[in-house]
């Protein structure tokens, strides 16, 4: 497809061409050219070999990840200005990842369709030679200036991805936290526990949101203490009054012991008082526990089932104990 004069001008000017002399540009210039695709398409796949780099000029570019579990995930949208694939071509890696077009979008590719930095280093050698010094250069700078960038924003980095993740009445992790970071939390065995209190819709039909909002903050505590006690753990929310505990490398007596301690301290916490005509209210807990791999060894299959068996347990009466797997709920 035919390079205009502008596109010309963008190439000459984009980042990684913007360092080199001007007959280098003018060579670079020369050899890209332009690239149509329309929304869906893929750029480039996991496993290709990185021969080109592209400028976006029109539209936007999906970076889509799988994860180790086989979810998709996207990691990046690049738009308009944007240079993709620059790294891996500069290292003359393969892609780790999959482009795709999130809309009809038109690209500068460098080098142009047919052509390999084989056939330009044939062509003029010294060109190519100072081409690629420059670029590495520019990506080292490009490294050292992100490098420094992080060592000196990690503290509020660090409080924005706590932000990003904890719930904001409860202080615990969202669900969110489990969904993207279970991968490199799992450490053989790890103990999961959910807990859902008993009756809530009564302490909230009868006291108000206001009341129902402080015994969640007062159960959560009781997560948090639960996790400060073991040194490690993640005390976590899922939904609406659902919370729970993963506790990597604790062993199934361990975690039974954990999680007693737990529904004890719930039923420990202070009633609230009566009033009107409706009596205190006793906190009780409905508990399910679980242990991976031992379980379960796919995580996905082994939190759903889990979930599921809170329910069931929570809506034959609750205040009980339910190990996974196990048909006998014992008594909270």
């Amino acid at each position: 497809m035919e390079v205009t004069c502008e596109d010309l001008e963008r190439i000459e000017t984009t980042g990684i061409f913007a360092a080199l002399p001007e007959q280098d540009r003018q060579f670079a210039s020369a050899h890209s050219g332009i690239l149509r695709i329309r929304k869906g398409d893929r750029l480039f796949s996991p496993g290709e070999e990185a021969g080109r780099f592209y400028l976006l000029l029109e539209g936007n570019i999906r970076i889509v990840q799988t994860q180790p579990d086989g979810r998709e995930s996207e990691a990046a949208l690049f738009m308009p200005g944007d240079t993709i694939g620059d790294f891996d071509f500069i290292r003359q890696a393969a892609y780790n990842a999959r482009a795709e077009a999130a809309e009809d979008s038109r690209l500068i590719m460098f080098p142009g369709s047919g052509l390999r930095m084989d056939d330009l280093a044939a062509e003029d050698p010294r060109v190519v030679s100072r081409m690629l010094r420059n670029f590495i250069l520019m990506m080292n700078a490009r490294i050292k200036e992100t490098h420094n960038f992080l060592v000196e924003n990690l503290p509020g980095m660090q409080e924005l991805r706590r932000r990003a993740y904890e719930d904001p009445g409860t202080g615990l992790l969202k669900q969110a936290f489990l969904d993207d970071e279970i991968n490199t939390i799992l450490e053989a065995p790890t103990a999961f526990l959910m807990l859902k209190p008993d009756r809530f819709k009564t302490l909230v039909d009868t006291r108000g949101y206001a009341a129902g909002d402080e015994a969640m903050v007062r159960i959560a505590a009781v997560l948090k203490n639960a996790a400060r006690r073991q040194g490690k753990g993640w005390p976590l929310r899922f939904k609406s009054n659902e919370v729970g505990l993963l506790f990597p490398r604790m062993d199934e007596a361990r975690a039974e012991k954990t999680v007693r301690e737990a529904a004890a301290a719930i039923a420990a916490l202070e009633p609230v008082p009566a009033q009107d005509d409706h009596p205190a209210f006793c906190f009780s807990a409905t508990l399910v526990w679980a242990v991976w791999p031992e379980d379960e060894r796919d995580w996905e299959t082994l939190f759903q089932k889990n979930y599921a068996l809170l329910l069931a347990a929570w809506r034959a009466g609750g205040n009980r104990i339910v190990r996974y797997g196990n048909s006998e709920p014992n008594n909270g």
